[in-house]
């Protein structure tokens, strides 16, 4: 069988619903995620370097950033302005887009209201500010954050930040559904496109989910 590599890479909340997402997906898809937790945007930024051989063949990227970024420890503002977060993910967007077929953005999920570090009002500009000028580029949006913000209660675990049981199985059900419709988009495979795919006149039969 013919294995088609995605990547999965961001923060803990990438973390939290990436095995599901690869149960999900199941035979016919190999799933790479980093071990480490890919933190902020110029960290990512950075790891796309290290990371570069184990993302190698990876037909399509799911990708987040955002609440380090967002995070205010200091009582001087968020971790990286808006303006650097949005420049260091641009640049994450560009890397990605030229070394793969397909690159999705998982948009920034919101917090509980009682999380002293994080406001989900910065959350919301934070996404408004980057989604459009991805948009602009070609990548996909995997809208996280508006799925989450409905039921904070229900989706936001008690350390206000990451996902309950029922968030993590809501945001794999979403990041599976995104990677499927993008991969159903994608051209052939050469792999694919073996004689056994054409028909007596020579014409390519037509693929869907990559099977005849």
């Amino acid at each position: 069988m013919n294995m088609t590599k995605i990547t999965c890479i961001g923060d803990s909340i990438r973390i939290q619903y990436t095995p599901r997402v690869r149960e999900m997906l199941g035979e016919g898809f190999e799933v790479y995620a980093p071990t480490e937790n890919c933190r902020y945007s110029k960290f990512t930024l950075r790891g796309l370097y290290d990371w570069k051989a184990d993302m190698s063949g990876s037909r399509i990227v799911h990708w987040n950033n955002g609440l380090w970024d967002v995070c205010e420890l200091f009582g001087d503002g968020p971790f990286a302005t808006v303006e650097e977060y949005v420049t260091n993910m641009l640049r994450v967007a560009d890397i990605l887009l030229s070394r793969h077929e397909a690159v999705i953005f998982a948009t920034t999920t919101p917090v509980s209201p009682l999380n002293p570090h994080t406001k989900n009002e910065e959350v919301k500009r934070y996404n408004d500010a980057l989604v459009p000028r991805l948009i602009e580029r070609g990548v996909i949006i995997n809208d996280l954050h508006s799925l989450v913000v409905a039921d904070l209660g229900r989706y936001i675990s008690s350390d206000k930040t990451h996902l309950t049981p029922e968030g993590i199985e809501m945001c794999a059900r979403a990041t599976t559904d995104a990677i499927l419709a993008a991969y159903k988009s994608l051209p052939a495979t050469k792999a694919e496109n073996t004689p056994d795919h054409f028909d007596d006149t020579g014409v390519p039969i037509e693929f869907t989910d990559g099977k005849k």
